[in-house]
């Protein structure tokens, strides 16, 4: 049985991964800040018959990233998922930033994935597939960041920031990971109906997570240091 941990597995693209894999037969390590407040995953647990699993774990806090790998150190992880994130609304323009917010996003977007692949690398390494995968963002696009593209430009720096850095983190994984077998890609999901993305997005969770799904399942160590369009086509840097 394939299985995958999931960070932040309790917000919008979390659960619709976690529904999905889990109805595909997967063993879904679900990690979540606080699985008491998990409700929007407990009907999935259920129904999965003990193949999905709810986990204690704030990506900020390094001590409980550390705790979660020793607690799973029997487990080959085919796919390690960053999913959790954090974006500022809007209403922070330019002159109007909170610099402490983006401190937060930083470390959030940037920093804990780091940490959350280099604490599962061995986990990941001894399993068939083999894959470090970040949901990123158009928006930490260099490339996209102007008017005729998907989306509109400026704004978003804390967002936008974290996003760009963590594809550069990635591209660097990617070279540092693959004596070991390693690919680390980042995918974005598209702009989605979540909490994050609000109700006007075009793509629907479970369209989206869809075709995302697909992006994983024909990646392979050739494509490590991609950064992909969740229909599969590479996105510009």
């Amino acid at each position: 049985m394939p299985s995958i941990l999931i960070t932040g597995a309790n917000g919008g693209l979390g659960v619709e991964l976690t529904r999905q894999y889990s109805a595909d037969g997967w063993r879904v390590l679900a990690a979540v800040r606080d699985p008491a407040r998990a409700s929007d995953l407990d009907p999935i647990v259920r129904a999965s018959g003990g193949g999905v699993t709810l986990h204690r774990l704030d990506v900020n806090d390094r001590a409980q990233i550390t705790a979660l790998a020793k607690d799973l150190a029997s487990e080959s992880i085919d796919v390690l998922l960053n999913n959790a994130g954090l974006m500022e609304s809007w209403d922070y323009t330019f002159g109007r930033i909170d610099y402490a917010l983006w401190e937060r996003i930083l470390r959030t977007n940037l920093i804990a994935p780091v940490n959350v692949a280099n604490a599962f690398l061995a986990h990941v390494a001894r399993s068939e597939r083999k894959l470090v995968v970040t949901l990123s963002s158009g928006l930490g696009s260099m490339t996209d960041n102007t008017w005729g593209k998907r989306l509109s430009p400026g704004r978003l720096y804390m967002y936008r920031s974290s996003k760009a850095a963590m594809n550069m983190a990635t591209k660097c994984l990617s070279f540092d990971l693959k004596p070991r077998g390693v690919a680390a890609v980042v995918i974005t999901p598209g702009h989605v109906r979540t909490r994050m993305g609000g109700p006007g997005a075009p793509l629907a969770a479970e369209e989206s997570i869809t075709n995302v799904r697909k992006v994983i399942a024909g990646l392979t160590l050739k494509d490590s240091g991609k950064f992909f369009f969740y229909t599969g086509s590479e996105y510009p840097w």
